[in-house]
């Protein structure tokens, strides 16, 4: 079995819990509270949880949080979601991800308990975290929600420690709504009354709603650009808060965007009532925090396709939000040390690629278009490669996959010496990627 790969009773099971549901998605918080009333309801006796939703820096918020509460010494339990390589990281279990046999054990008694009635894999899995956190001591659960917020299975914690509502864009319409105020509606709606809802950056729709919502339900709003503030400062970044002004090192994650999502982090450990982060930990977690596939820095198989000195990239950013975000770092880069950028591109049919590429589209020299291995809903190489030339990206070309594309590279670049090169469009092909890079 190669490494990474699920034990065959795990895939198994897996595959057993997504034909349990004529959807892969289907919103609802009924069917979950059954299975839950059933394994005794486990929700209930976890440890103080943040719960999390937004659209963009979910994952980032989630990890530098995590990281500063482990510089705490605090245990800490994170539940997040796609996963990468392997299914098991969307479980950690104070720390560590969850190994085949406990995870097995955990998908067993779900099965058991659901008795083959209509269940979401989302929700069958989010059951068996919720299982595996209640069982094992922990001082903090890091939860985030799979899609949306008002129905989202994560959504039936009564009384979290925080939420947090990092920035929403435009993202899975078909099941959120047409627009910003929609999709603002549906995430807003994990804020629950007397808790601490910290609300990262958003655009002036999202907050409205986000604000309104908020008011409706009781909750105490902690509002970026309101309670508090972060920006650059130097070689670091600076917070400002009612609560004070922190000055505090850069984050180990790279990006502009990185830095409010440090902010979010922070502004979390601020306000907890409990566990306390003392600052030490917060400046420590800052520097610490790993999140895979976040304008994350390759060094392994794939890179080694590349001329000496090039620079290899990966980012999962599937949207319009995260487009511009990309484009805003390699705009940064060029600034930097004015390498010419390449791209390597796949997307699912079920995104926006004009909306994603467009930013990109005056920064990239060239773009390889490739399928997402394994997903059914890809865009193929040549639909991918079309989409980047309806954006402006002129030397746009289909390739047969990520290695051929990085292979080909140095036969078609323009100018001299070393570049850089980003591979982006979708978390699938991310996670593809990830298990090339380090075979």
């Amino acid at each position: 079995m190669p490494d990474g790969a699920p034990s065959a009773t795990t895939a198994a099971i897996l595959d057993r819990l997504t034909r349990l549901h004529p959807k892969l998605i289907d919103l609802s918080l009924g069917r979950i509270e059954r299975l839950l009333a059933r394994l005794g309801n486990p929700e209930r006796a976890l440890a103080p949880v943040v719960h999390i939703a937004g659209t963009n820096g979910k994952g980032s918020a989630a990890a530098f949080l995590r990281a500063m509460a482990e510089a705490a010494g605090l245990r800490v339990h994170v539940y997040t979601s796609p996963h990468l390589v392997r299914f098991n990281e969307r479980i950690r279990v104070g720390g560590k991800i969850v190994d085949d046999a406990a995870l097995v054990a955990l998908l067993e008694e779900v099965e058991r308990a659901n008795g083959g009635e209509p269940i979401t894999f989302f929700e069958a899995t989010t059951a068996a975290a919720f299982l595996a956190f209640a069982r094992a001591p922990a001082d903090l659960v890091i939860l985030e929600t799979g899609l949306g917020g008002r129905l989202d299975a994560t959504n039936v914690i009564a009384r979290p420690a925080a939420t947090v509502i990092t920035p929403i864009s435009l993202d899975h319409q078909s099941f959120l709504g047409p627009d910003i105020a929609s999709i603002a509606a549906e995430k807003a709606a994990i804020q629950k009354p007397l808790v601490v809802a910290i609300v990262g950056p958003q655009v002036p729709e999202a907050a409205a709603v986000i604000a309104a919502a908020a008011r409706a339900a009781g909750a105490e709003p902690w509002r970026y650009g309101a309670e508090w503030s972060v920006a650059p400062d130097g070689a670091g970044l600076v917070y400002r808060s009612a609560l004070g002004e922190r000055r505090l090192p850069a984050p180990s994650l790279v990006g502009r965007h990185q830095i409010d999502n440090a902010g979010t982090a922070v502004a979390v450990a601020e306000r907890l009532a409990g566990p306390a982060i003392p600052a030490a930990a917060i400046a420590a977690g800052l520097g610490r925090a790993e999140w895979p596939a976040r304008l994350q820095r390759l060094d392994g198989r794939l890179a080694a396709l590349l001329p000496g000195g090039w620079e290899l990239w990966l980012d999962g950013g599937h949207n319009p939000a995260a487009g511009t975000v990309l484009a805003d770092q390699a705009d940064a880069w060029s600034r930097r040390d004015g390498r010419p950028l390449h791209l390597v591109y796949g997307m699912l049919n079920t995104k926006d690629p004009a909306g994603f590429l467009a930013p990109l589209s005056r920064i990239a020299v060239t773009l390889a278009g490739v399928a997402v291995p394994g997903e059914a809903a890809s865009l193929s190489a040549i639909e991918a490669a079309a989409a980047a030339a309806a954006v402006g990206i002129v030397r746009a070309a289909p390739a047969e996959g990520v290695a051929a594309a990085l292979a080909a590279l140095p036969n078609g670049h323009v100018g001299d010496g070393r570049a850089r090169v980003l591979i982006c469009g979708s978390l699938y092909l991310a996670g593809h990627v990830l298990g090339l890079d380090a075979a």
